[in-house]
């Protein structure tokens, strides 16, 4: 086991502490940063745990390496297979940040509604503030972004990477994506993200940007 196998448990007991809700045996983020929850470890106790921070009619999102033991007072609404991704390596330099922006907080709602519409994966109204995201825009309107997400021991994950499906086909995401990883290795932070196993175009994408698959991911939806 490294840090890398349960993110979300190592992200909300360090750098996003802030954001979190819960004890020593689980934690999620305040509903309206993001939906990710995480058990400390895989047993029934720390479940049961994570049930209790779910209310009625809610739903949040678990992602891990190890399989997910579902508590009976969740309902599993969708569960799927993905992978992550670590950079090790390639240059980088030939993307500039030229036709870029850095998004500020008057940017949130326009971020929710590109995340809204293309499905990047979790975005709520707050999920922003969880780490820095740049932009192109077209006349003012955003039309793609990307940005960091989960944060802990030395790793950053790129996130949010999305464009308006009017713009894509333009190499807007591979810009994007790559900035973003430029940024957080000059912080001397490791890039690592997230891709669904069947997305076989975002993976091709992320390799040719340095990024391998270092394991399988369970991913769950899950709802009380």
């Amino acid at each position: 086991m490294t840090p890398l196998d349960r993110p979300v448990w190592q992200t909300l007991q360090g750098y996003h502490a802030r954001f979190s809700v819960g004890s020593g045996l689980a934690r999620r983020f305040q509903p309206d940063v993001n939906m990710f929850a995480s058990p400390q470890e895989d047993t029934p106790e720390a479940m049961s745990a994570l049930a209790d921070l779910v209310e009625p009619g809610e739903t949040v999102y678990i992602l891990q390496a190890p399989g997910i033991l579902i508590p009976d007072t969740l309902i599993p609404v969708k569960q799927a297979l993905g992978v992550q991704m670590v950079y090790r390596g390639a240059d980088l330099s030939g993307y500039d940040p030229n036709g870029t922006v850095q998004l500020t907080p008057e940017d949130a709602p326009d971020m929710l509604a590109l995340a809204t519409l293309t499905e990047p994966g979790p975005f709520l109204s707050r999920t922003h503030e969880m780490g820095r995201f740049i932009g192109v825009k077209d006349e003012g309107r955003l039309v793609a972004m990307a940005g960091e997400r989960m944060r802990f021991g030395g790793f950053t994950e790129v996130s949010g990477v999305c464009t308006h499906p009017d713009y894509q086909g333009r190499g807007l995401a591979a810009k994007l994506s790559a900035l973003v990883a430029q940024h957080i290795l000059a912080r001397q932070n490791t890039p690592f993200l997230h891709a669904w196993a069947d997305n076989a175009g975002a993976i091709r994408l992320y390799e040719k940007l340095g990024f391998e698959i270092r394991c399988d991911m369970h991913a769950a939806i899950l709802s009380r």
